[in-house]
């Protein structure tokens, strides 16, 4: 496909890399000459310099033949006209960065009249992920697939959990729930495992399970924690006015901690249920004396990385029972995982995800649609949600007997709202959606593709 990505900021890049590695023709327009440069040494693309809401910039980067343009720039307003300007001129596909709470809220009037295929938030993407990973606090990550009837989550192996040497064919009585490890990081690298293969100390597991069946097997890893009543957001993003907002409806006391005076008053008149902090979230005198020996959770929502990591590392050592830090630079992650930060949000990860999604269903002719698409394992692995029609191979043939290709695994199907957690006898029907597991170079586009 040919896709033309306007904005090339941190969201724009990430798409742009995202989407060149699998295999589809991308031409980035932005006004920086530096930062096309720079693309293009990363990515093999092409680039325009200029304004991607210019008639004859659309069209020099090929906006006629094009099959979608992604708009990504800091802007709403120019997002929305590259879209306009773009579906006035040429039958392409558009998806527009629309970061405003104000026009979140004519989103489904935006798409009709304005020409947009598709809109996407970092920021509410980021502020939704973290409210549901605080549900469940010992959770490193949640993500959902069959409207919210299974959830892949994140794991930690410690030296003393009940998991820890085991072999995951004895998980099930292990943990006498249904559950599926679909995939394990250990040392960086990524692993499809089989039931043979043994969980060490410090390995990030991923687990598929039944959403109801969530509390059960907390409880019976060892893992319960008590829920978040107090909550410190340092930062007066966007993201922390989505996050606090949801907060606050689900009876969390919020507090945010902002230096920006501005800002401030702007948040009090937004969120008259949260205490607003003037201050400087990244002084350790100031987070001392604004409680954060009683928080339940410590969320870092500035635009700086270091500074939120260094914050997030002060919150571990005082012992704040779950740090979530928002990172846009994937390297450090790896780099600060080890040292008490338990979660990590990339929003860049989180909107390449969607947008990724929307890009192989226009390509998906056969096999059953792509539903939902995430990212695990850092990005090194995909978990892929696929309806099954009757274009699907091998239906009705049980599992134990399917040849698949290497490093994909099956952890759920869908069949009419009755979850599967799937043994080697049970099989694919159409009408089934189905959870898919692999390794992220192999791009699966439907659901045919997962058979050798």
């Amino acid at each position: 496909m040919k896709i033309i990505i306007v904005g090339d900021g941190k969201i724009g890049f990430a798409l742009t890399k995202r989407l060149a590695m699998d295999g589809h023709d991308i031409v980035v327009i932005d006004r920086n000459a530096r930062v096309l440069e720079e693309s293009q040494q990363a990515a093999d693309i092409m680039t325009v310099q200029g304004s991607g809401a210019s008639m004859d910039v659309l069209k020099e980067a090929g906006i006629l033949n094009a099959d979608l343009l992604i708009a990504a720039t800091s802007s709403d307003e120019i997002n929305i006209l590259c879209c306009m300007m773009a579906s006035k001129i040429s039958d392409v596909h558009t998806i527009a960065r629309v970061r405003s709470p104000e026009y979140s809220k004519q989103l489904n009037f935006l798409k009709k009249e304005m020409g947009l295929s598709m809109t996407f938030s970092p920021e509410q993407e980021t502020a939704q992920e973290i409210f549901h990973l605080l549900q469940f606090p010992s959770f490193l990550k949640r993500d959902r697939f069959a409207n919210g009837r299974v959830e892949i989550v994140e794991i930690k192996v410690t030296k003393d959990s009940v998991l820890c040497s085991q072999p995951l064919k004895k998980l099930n009585e292990l943990v006498k729930v249904r559950v599926l490890v679909c995939a394990v990081e250990r040392d960086n690298t990524a692993y499809i495992p089989s039931g043979n293969f043994v969980l060490e100390e410090n390995d990030n597991i991923y687990v598929t399970a039944v959403s109801r069946e969530l509390s059960q097997l907390v409880k019976n890893l060892g893992l319960v924690r008590e829920r978040v009543k107090q909550a410190l957001i340092i930062g007066g993003s966007r993201s922390s006015f989505y996050l606090s907002n949801r907060l606050i409806s689900a009876g969390v006391l919020v507090k945010i901690i902002e230096r920006d005076s501005n800002r401030c008053a702007e948040l009090s008149a937004m969120l008259p249920k949260a205490t607003i902090i003037c201050g400087d979230g990244s002084r350790q005198e100031v987070l001392s004396e604004e409680g954060i020996d009683n928080a339940d959770a410590l969320i870092t929502l500035t635009d700086i990385d270091e500074e939120n990591l260094i914050i997030s590392l002060f919150a571990a050592q005082r012992g704040v029972p779950k740090v979530i830090t928002k990172v846009n630079r994937e390297e450090y992650i790896d780099t600060f995982q080890n040292f008490g930060i338990d979660t990590f949000i990339n929003p860049k990860q989180l909107s390449c995800s969607d947008i990724v999604r929307y890009v192989r269903a226009m390509e998906n002719t056969t096999g059953g649609s792509m539903q939902a698409l995430h990212y695990i394992v850092g990005g090194r692995v995909e978990a892929l949600e696929f309806f099954a029609d009757n274009t699907t191979d091998n239906l009705q043939i049980p599992l134990k007997d399917l040849q698949l290709k290497p490093n994909i695994l099956i952890a759920s199907i869908n069949r009419s709202g009755h979850i599967i957690i799937p043994s080697g006898v049970d099989f694919i029907q159409a009408g089934d959606t189905v959870v898919v597991v692999a390794k992220a170079q192999q791009a699966i586009y439907d659901l045919n593709d997962i058979f050798a």
